[in-house]
């Protein structure tokens, strides 16, 4: 059973950043992939980005690539960072885990509750 809390969200201008952390619950912390996706109003859920379970492999949707960064911290916690955001980044952001994970959202097993980030133009 893995349990994710995240936080970190807010509101911040065009331009601003923001780090989103997400603290996992589990045994199997070096057994998992980790991703973050997002939803904004009226859209569908989106991926973000994923990091392997040893961390040396990242993927980020080519909206994001070059602005956020994921990683994983020494504590079962993952982080996004995210720089120069756009108001386009406005959304809800989910984490999530699953033994392999990918770019669907339907493979991922466990999700966190989701934090809301808001970019004011």
């Amino acid at each position: 059973q893995v349990q994710l809390v995240e936080s970190g969200g807010g509101l911040v201008h065009t331009g601003g950043s923001l780090t989103l952390s997400c603290a996992v619950s589990t045994r199997t912390w070096i057994s998992i992939a980790m991703g973050w996706f997002r939803r904004a109003p009226g859209k569908e859920r989106e991926f973000v980005a994923s990091i392997s379970k040893t961390g040396d492999i990242t993927d980020y949707a080519d909206s994001v690539k070059g602005r956020f960064t994921i990683s994983r911290g020494n504590f079962k916690t993952v982080y996004l960072q995210m720089d120069s955001l756009k108001p386009e980044d406005t959304a809800v952001y989910y984490c999530a885990a699953d033994r392999t994970g990918g770019r669907a959202a339907t493979s991922w097993g466990s999700w966190g509750q989701g934090t809301q980030v808001t970019v004011s133009s």
